[in-house]
């Protein structure tokens, strides 16, 4: 887990329209449109969080994306993993061997053990990945319910909706306009 990208912030948006979705599959291009990001960066993601179970793709002109399961069971660490991989934190270089005054010989002491900085870091690390398991996308998308007005999420529905019946073969598209 180290610097976790914009990846990782798209993705979570992106997981977070899909909770309000429910079973209604949501194009990925419309995702990207609806936040105002770039299409074909979030078209890299959502494979990633295929392959880690966290959303199926639904085939067909009115396909898209929709959670594997239910937002309780999605933790964030879980989308962390999937977007950036389970990379560690602080990659240790063992500059403690390295000592001038060892030559090509450091001695037992200054190598035995976990370096007290890499231990430092191992703990830090422990600490972010239990408080990133703590949430889930129902516990993040539970905090935006109270802020969204409930016309906004309407709007939103119709406004996808809207978009995947363009998407029908021999309909004529009209230009939806993303919500306010």
């Amino acid at each position: 887990m180290a610097h976790l990208t914009v990846s990782v912030e798209y993705g979570l948006h992106c997981l977070l329209w899909l909770v309000d979705a429910g079973d209604t599959p949501l194009s990925s291009r419309d995702l990207a449109e609806l936040q105002g990001i770039s299409p074909s960066f979030v078209a890299k993601i959502f494979p990633k969080l295929e392959k880690a179970g966290i959303v199926v793709a639904c085939e067909g002109v009115r396909g898209g994306y929709r959670l594997a399961c239910p937002p309780e069971q999605i933790s964030v660490l879980r989308v962390v993993d999937a977007i950036e991989g389970e990379k560690p934190l602080f990659d240790c270089q063992e500059v403690r061997s390295r000592c001038a005054l060892f030559e090509d010989k450091p001695p037992q002491w200054a190598t035995s053990g976990t370096c007290g900085i890499h231990g430092v870091m191992l703990k830090a690390e422990k600490a972010m990945r239990d408080e990133l398991a703590t949430h889930s996308l129902a516990s993040i998308a539970a905090g935006f319910s109270h802020k969204i007005p409930e016309t906004f999420v309407v709007e939103v529905r119709d406004w996808t909706q809207l978009r995947a019946e363009n998407r029908k073969p021999g309909r004529r598209p009209k230009t939806p306009e993303p919500p306010p």
